[in-house]
């Protein structure tokens, strides 16, 4: 009487690993970009969120940001902090966010870190920065020195170019 065989051969479970490991090879890579992807554009989200509280700032002219109490030439914007910015305890005015009021302008200026991909906080030019800058005329603009693949949509333009940017309403 024959016996059937049961299980499969060492030659057909190299296979299946060879698999996975292509896919493996091409799947990783795609995942870290995604992920830096998605976290320039929470910093963005993020930043941009204080773009209310700086205007409101502007409107009652006061250029001095705080974490505490406001007198009445500083302003409170009411940041919550971010794990992504650098700096151990992130604070306004510190290693991972600056915000700057003065002449009608504002820029707040944000530094990755801490707990961001490493693609964007180790390049040619340093840790990656996303800035948004309000100009005399009341327009925000978003720029960053992050690689292209990564920048969201509505931050085309690159780091320290805000002063170049035309104002739509003209």
């Amino acid at each position: 009487m024959k016996t059937l065989q049961k299980g499969f051969t060492l030659i057909e479970l190299m296979i299946v690993v060879a698999i996975i490991g292509i896919l493996a090879a091409v799947a990783i890579p795609q995942y870290q970009n995604y992920i830096a992807s998605s976290q320039v554009s929470r910093v963005m989200s993020e930043t941009g969120a204080l773009r209310t509280a700086v205007e409101n700032c502007l409107l009652q002219g006061r250029t001095e940001v705080t974490t505490g109490d406001p007198t009445a030439t500083q302003c409170n914007v009411g940041w919550t902090f971010s794990n992504l910015l650098a700096g151990e305890a992130v604070q306004v005015q510190g290693d991972g966010l600056s915000i700057e009021i003065e002449d009608n302008t504002a820029t707040i200026l944000a530094t990755f870190g801490t707990n961001a991909a490493a693609a964007l906080t180790a390049g040619e030019g340093g840790a990656g920065q996303l800035q948004w800058f309000r100009n005399a005329s009341g327009v925000w603009v978003c720029s960053t020195n992050v690689d292209m693949r990564y920048r969201p949509g509505g931050c085309s333009a690159a780091l320290g170019a805000e002063e170049e940017e035309e104002d739509p309403n003209t």
